[in-house]
């Protein structure tokens, strides 16, 4: 589904740092020459190449765990605020009720406050068939803003079994 929705909506550049709840997603990126990925080695640094691609003429997302909104927040608030270059972002939420691991619960409890304290519009995700329909309007809405929007798959979609 996901994989769909970005070559509908055009996105063709995709930065990423991996994390376990997405991974099969990066082994179908990786596989399709559709797409140009970049791997990075934080969410504050796929942010800016992200922008740099959308200044460069690319459709471009990225894709992390909700924890990376922390990481990310000065280079966001930055091209963001300060130059109306839009990031389009796509991420798994950890730390929901149902969250197995302890260190997961902070992204949760901080992700929603983050997003609002730099005014970036979010859609939580809650089901598959949803998700296409999220994209498109993500890329519609950086689009006509000229700023970020965020796209989070609820754990309803991510959820692993442990």
């Amino acid at each position: 589904m996901i994989i769909d929705g970005l070559k509908e909506a055009g996105i063709n550049f995709v930065t990423c740092l991996p994390e376990s709840l997405l991974r099969p997603l990066y082994t179908m990126l990786d596989n399709d020459p559709y797409f140009e990925v970049v791997y990075v080695t934080n969410e504050g640094e796929g942010a800016s190449i992200a922008a740099g691609a959308w200044l460069g003429g690319k459709k471009p997302i990225l894709i992390m765990e909700n924890s990376g909104i922390r990481t990310s927040v000065e280079a966001l608030s930055r091209l963001g605020l300060s130059y109306g270059i839009p990031v389009l972002m796509l991420m798994c939420h950890r730390g929901a009720v149902g969250e197995s691991t302890y260190w997961g619960i902070a992204h949760g409890l901080t992700m929603q406050p983050i997003l609002e304290a730099v005014r970036i519009p979010y859609v939580m995700v809650r089901k598959e068939e949803e998700i296409k329909k999220a994209i498109r309007r993500g890329i519609k809405h950086i689009y006509s803003s000229m700023y970020h929007v965020a796209i989070i798959l609820s754990n309803d979609i991510t959820e692993v079994e442990n």
